[in-house]
């Protein structure tokens, strides 16, 4: 090949990748021109739904653009999330979702999905904790006692679904206590809250925007939280790690994430627009009472959470041999 050739041929791929590029760069320019969808993979209700829509309603002013909530709730939000990976990646697609997602590789190792690979990061809304409740009429009144029933072997725990952050918020806490319960797992949260509210099912542990109201009413009793330190929203309850079980906690965070060949200058105004949403006093007001706590991430910060949390929920499945589906 001639210098003359070459240069040719450097010159024709270049405009090649250009012609490639420029198409996803007008069209971030543009964006937002119309309606967008945040798939919420769970019932309305639930924790990350009722996050959801505090975030999503002043972000849409922002935008200029209706952003339009569709649940899509079941089989521990992969449903959901299938629907998003399969979107088209045009910034018109929104998945807002939880800590769940970084648990499907190890809940569900045939989603037809890659929690890591199909989706982009966008960033966190904050973290909500997860708290431990039973019904009042059971009698138990402290984790400990939780934890001396269910050692007898007759313990029931509700959860959102399999694989859901109400199912590895209980695994985390049996591991670290060592008893043994009878999961029962529904499709949602409001369903499983019922049953637990009714005493047909003996305890839970919920994000705490689910199950404030119920304890506020006393129709359901706190016995601990998942974080590091009690919530700003129930300082009288304790954390596991304070009722004497280490490595019990878990973070319960919700966030936002697109297909993960979305332009990278709609993820980046996306991640402006949420970090204005989240420092208006409004929607600071609306998320405090819900126990969420800020949990600042950039895209970047925010990806490499999710890996990380991948590969620790492999291990917590290998420790307690769990056994999925």
């Amino acid at each position: 090949m001639t210098l003359t050739t070459r240069r040719r041929f450097l010159h024709l791929a270049g405009a090649v990748l250009a012609a490639s590029v420029l198409p996803g760069l007008a069209s971030a320019q543009t964006w937002p021109s119309r309606v967008i969808r945040a798939i919420v993979p769970f019932p309305a209700g639930s924790a990350i739904d009722i996050v959801a829509r505090v975030v999503l309603d002043p972000l849409s002013a922002q935008l200029g653009q209706q952003i339009v909530i569709d649940n899509r709730g079941g089989a521990g939000g992969t449903i959901g999330a299938n629907l998003a990976a399969q979107a088209e990646p045009d910034g018109y697609t929104l998945l807002i979702h939880s800590s769940a997602h970084s648990l499907t590789p190890a809940v569900y190792p045939k989603a037809p999905y890659d929690a890591a690979r199909d989706f982009a990061a966008v960033t966190s809304f904050g973290s909500i904790p997860n708290v431990t409740v039973i019904s009042p009429a059971k009698g138990i009144k402290t984790l400990q006692e939780l934890v001396a029933f269910a050692k007898k072997g007759s313990a029931t725990f509700a959860t959102a679904g399999v694989g859901s952050a109400s199912h590895w918020g209980v695994e985390r806490l049996r591991l670290s206590a060592g008893f043994n319960a009878v999961h029962v797992p529904y499709k949602g949260g409001p369903d499983a809250i019922r049953e637990v509210v009714a005493g047909r099912v003996d305890f839970m542990s919920f994000g705490l925007a689910s199950v404030l109201p119920f304890i506020r009413e006393g129709r359901l009793l706190a016995l601990a939280v998942s974080t590091p330190n009690r919530s700003s929203a129930l300082p009288e309850v304790p954390t596991t790690l304070e009722a004497g079980y280490p490595d019990s906690g878990y973070l319960f965070w919700n966030g936002m994430l697109v297909p993960a060949k979305t332009p990278r200058p709609i993820i980046e105004r996306l991640y402006r627009e949420l970090q204005k949403t989240l420092a208006l006093p409004g929607v600071k007001e609306k998320l405090a009472p819900l126990g969420s706590e800020p949990m600042p991430l950039s895209p970047s910060e925010f990806d490499a959470l999710i890996r990380k949390e991948i590969i620790s929920n492999h291990a917590v499945v290998k420790a307690a041999n769990l056994k999925f589906d």
